[in-house]
C-alpha cells in the first residue's frame, strides 16, 4: 500500500460530522436549454452573494453542482445559527432581486434542505447517512406543495428534527431564529421515514400548517379486524363466521 492510499485509509477511520445543504430549482426540466443554462449561472450566483453576506467562505465548501441543484458539504468550524439564520434570510432576498426583473413564468424558485451528520468524499461525489437525509428532505413531496402553493415566496426551507432541536428552538444564539415560524412535516422518501421543519421567509405558520397537514403519517390502527365474512370447507358443506349480509345468505343456503 502506498503512503498515499494508506493516508486516505487512515482519514476514512475517522468520523466527522458536518453542515450539509441542498438547493434545487423548481420546474427546471420545463425550460429550454439557454433558459437552463442561465438558470445554473444564476443559481451559483444567488449561493455564492448570500454567502458573503453572511460572512461564510463559499470557497471552502464541498460542492457538487448536479445541474438543477447543488449539494454542499460545509467546513467543520461553519457556525450552523449563521446558515439557518442569515444565509437563509440572504438568499430569499437575493433571489427576490434576481426575480424583479423576470417574467413570471422566469422566475428562479428554490427548495433548500439541510442536515447535519457524517459525511465523507466518495468516488462519485459524497457517502453518509447525511446526504442521503439531505436527498430526500429535497424531494419531499410536502416542500414541493408548499412552494408551489405559496406562489409569493421564492425559497422554500426543510431542516432536520436534529437540527430544529440543537439550534432553531434555541433561537440560535442572536441568529433571530424563531422556533415558532416552523412548521413540523412527516418526511416518507424511498428508504428514509422521519420528521423535518418547513420555514418560508415572510410566512407563518398559519400558511403552512393547511398545506402541510397531508404529510402526517396515518395514526396506529393496531391489528385489523377479523373479516366478517370468512368462509370455511368442511367435510358437512360450506360454513360461514362472521355478521355480513353475504354471511346470512350462505349461512340460510347450506341450512336447508
Amino acid at each position: 500500500m502506498t503512503s498515499q492510499s494508506h493516508s486516505w485509509s487512515r482519514s476514512q477511520e475517522i468520523i466527522t460530522r458536518h453542515l450539509c445543504m441542498a438547493a434545487d430549482v423548481e420546474k427546471y426540466s420545463c425550460r429550454d436549454t439557454p433558459d437552463q443554462e442561465t438558470i445554473q449561472a444564476d443559481l451559483v450566483r444567488v449561493l455564492e452573494e448570500a454567502a458573503v453576506l453572511s460572512g461564510l467562505d463559499r470557497t471552502a465548501w464541498d460542492r457538487q453542482p448536479q445541474g438543477d441543484q447543488e449539494f454542499a458539504v460545509l467546513p467543520l468550524d461553519t457556525p450552523e445559527p449563521e446558515v439557518l439564520g442569515g444565509f437563509v434570510r440572504n438568499l430569499a432576498t437575493r433571489l427576490g432581486e434576481s426575480n424583479a426583473n423576470r417574467a413570471e413564468k422566469e422566475r428562479m424558485r428554490l427548495r433548500l434542505a439541510i442536515d447535519f451528520g457524517v459525511a465523507r468524499t466518495a468516488a462519485l461525489g459524497h457517502s453518509g447517512p447525511a446526504p442521503v437525509s439531505v436527498a430526500r428532505y429535497l424531494n419531499a413531496g410536502v416542500l414541493k406543495r408548499v412552494l408551489k402553493a405559496i406562489n409569493s415566496t421564492d425559497l422554500a426551507v426543510i431542516v432536520s428534527d436534529r437540527l430544529y432541536q440543537d439550534v432553531v428552538r434555541l433561537r440560535g444564539e442572536g441568529e433571530g431564529l424563531d422556533p415558532a415560524r416552523y412548521v413540523q412535516v412527516h418526511v416518507q422518501e424511498k428508504e428514509f421515514n422521519g420528521y423535518g421543519w418547513i420555514h418560508v421567509p415572510e410566512h407563518g405558520p398559519e400558511e403552512l400548517e393547511p398545506l402541510v397537514s397531508a404529510s402526517e403519517p396515518e395514526p396506529d390502527q393496531g391489528p385489523s379486524p377479523a373479516p366478517t365474512n370468512v368462509v370455511k370447507r368442511n367435510k358437512g358443506g360450506v360454513f360461514h363466521f362472521g355478521s355480513g349480509d353475504a354471511a346470512k345468505t350462505m349461512h340460510k343456503k347450506y341450512q336447508r
